[in-house]
C-alpha cells in the first residue's frame, strides 16, 4: 500500500500520468527516512526540508507538512511495518512539452514504505572521478536528478567498495554518494561545509548536535583527499544506516575508530 495524492492505495493500482515532469525531467524532490518501531525518526526534519527545497524550486504542496506527517504514519499502519523505510517523493507533476514549468501547477506526491534490514556498521569506500557541482542549487537538495550518485555507486562496486566518495569541482571532499562524510582529524570532528556541494543531511545535523552534547570539538570545515589519508577516523551518515565507519579508503585501511562507536551508540540511544 503507498499513499497517492491523497489517498491511501494498492501499489500495483497506483497510476501516475506518463506526462509528469517527475519522469520526463526529474522535477522534483524525495525525502529518505527511517522508522523505528513504528515511528519516523526526525520526521518533522525531514519534511521542513522537502518543504523549504520545494519553495526554491517553485514546487507547491497541496497538503500542509502536518497532513504530509499524518500520510507517513497511515503508510506505515497500512503496511504493518515498524522499521522500515520511508521515501517520499514530490514532483511539479504534469505539464506540456518542453522545460517551462505549467502556469497550472499540480504536483504529484508519493510516499511508500518498505522493510529495512540494517547494513553492517564498517564499510569500503573509495574516492570516484565524477565530480559533484558546488555551484548548483541542486547539490543542496534530495533532487530527483540523482544520476551522478547512480554512476558514483556503479564505479565503487565494479572497485570492489560499499561506498563512492565524491569531490566537487575544486577538488574538495563533499562527501558519499547516498551520505555525508565526517573525518576525525587531529582530535577534532569535521564535515565539509554545505557550500562545498554538500547536503544538509538530517543524519549530519544529528551527530553535530551529539557531538555537542559530548563535548566532542567539531567544526564544517573544507576537507582535500590529503587531510583523509591523514585522518585517524572517516565515518559515513545517512538516515537509514546510520553512522557507518570507513575501514578502507581506497589503499589506506582505517580502525574502527572510539569517536564514532560513541556516537553511533549515542545516536542509537535517541532512536
Amino acid at each position: 500500500m503507498i499513499y497517492l495524492n491523497g489517498a491511501i492505495v494498492p501499489h500495483d493500482f497506483a497510476r501516475i500520468d506518463p506526462a509528469d515532469r517527475g519522469f520526463t525531467l526529474a522535477d522534483g524532490l524525495f525525502e529518505t527516512l527511517r522508522a523505528y518501531r513504528g515511528k519516523p525518526f526526525r520526521l518533522a526534519d525531514h519534511l521542513e526540508r522537502l518543504s523549504d527545497s520545494a519553495d526554491a524550486l517553485g514546487i507547491p504542496l497541496l497538503f500542509d507538512v502536518p497532513a504530509i506527517a499524518e500520510a507517513v504514519i497511515a503508510v506505515l499502519e497500512a503496511n504493518r511495518l515498524a522499521d522500515a523505510a520511508i521515501r517520499i517523493t514530490l514532483t511539479r507533476g504534469t505539464g506540456p512539452r518542453g522545460l517551462a514549468p505549467p502556469a497550472d501547477v499540480k504536483p504529484t506526491l508519493l510516499i511508500a514504505a518498505t522493510p529495512y534490514t540494517p547494513l553492517p556498521d564498517i564499510c569500503a569506500a573509495v574516492t570516484v572521478g565524477i565530480r559533484r557541482n558546488e555551484g548548483s542549487p541542486l547539490s543542496r537538495m534530495k533532487s530527483l536528478a540523482y544520476l551522478d550518485n547512480v554512476l558514483a555507486a556503479g564505479e565503487a562496486a565494479q572497485r570492489h567498495a560499499e561506498e563512492a566518495i565524491l569531490l566537487n569541482n575544486a577538488g574538495r571532499v563533499c562527501g558519499a554518494a547516498r551520505a555525508n562524510l565526517f573525518a576525525v582529524i587531529a582530535g577534532r570532528l569535521v564535515t565539509p561545509p554545505v557550500s562545498d556541494g554538500v547536503l544538509a543531511g538530517i543524519a549530519r545535523r544529528v551527530v553535530l548536535e551529539l557531538a555537542a552534547v559530548l563535548k566532542i570539538p567539531a567544526e564544517e570545515a573544507s576537507l582535500s583527499p590529503a587531510d583523509l589519508a591523514g585522518a585517524q577516523e572517516i565515518f559515513l551518515t545517512n538516515s537509514l544506516f546510520e553512522i557507518r565507519s570507513v575501514a578502507r579508503l581506497d589503499d589506506r585501511a582505517f580502525g574502527p575508530g572510539a569517536v564514532a562507536a560513541k556516537l553511533r551508540a549515542d545516536y542509537r540511544g535517541l532512536v
